[in-house]
C-alpha cells in the first residue's frame, strides 16, 4: 500500500520534472509506470519502450530506476515517524506530574 503510493507519487513528480520527455507523453509515461510499478523490471520496461527514441527510453528507465529507492525510503519513513511520535508522546506522559487529591477531597471521602 504505502510503497505503491510512494512509487506513484515519485513516478509522477519525476516524470513531470523531466526535460527530455515531451509534455504530451508525460501523463502517459507516469500512468504506465504507476500501473506496472509492482512487476516491471528495467528489462521489461526497455522491451516496452523499443518503439520509442533512445533518449526517451533512457529517460523512462532512469525515472523507473531512481524512483524505487526514493519510494522505499518514503515508505520506510512513515512508520518511523509514527513510532517517533508515539515515543515522544509516551515520554511526555511520563513527565506529567501526578495529581494529588487535595485535603478537602480526602476529608469528604473520609480519608
Amino acid at each position: 500500500g504505502v510503497m505503491l503510493a510512494a512509487l506513484s507519487i515519485t513516478f509522477s513528480s519525476m516524470t513531470q520534472a523531466s526535460d527530455i520527455l515531451p509534455p504530451d507523453d508525460k501523463e502517459h509515461v507516469a500512468t504506465v509506470l504507476e500501473e506496472d510499478a509492482q512487476v516491471m523490471s528495467n528489462t521489461q520496461l526497455e522491451a516496452l519502450l523499443a518503439e520509442q527514441p533512445d533518449e526517451i527510453a533512457d529517460e523512462v528507465v532512469r525515472i523507473n530506476t531512481e524512483s524505487r529507492p526514493r519510494a522505499l525510503q518514503f515508505a520506510l519513513l512513515i512508520p518511523l515517524v509514527a513510532a517517533l511520535v508515539g515515543f515522544v508522546n509516551g515520554f511526555r506522559m511520563m513527565k506529567l506530574p501526578d495529581v494529588k487529591p487535595s485535603a478537602e477531597v480526602e476529608g469528604l471521602l473520609g480519608g
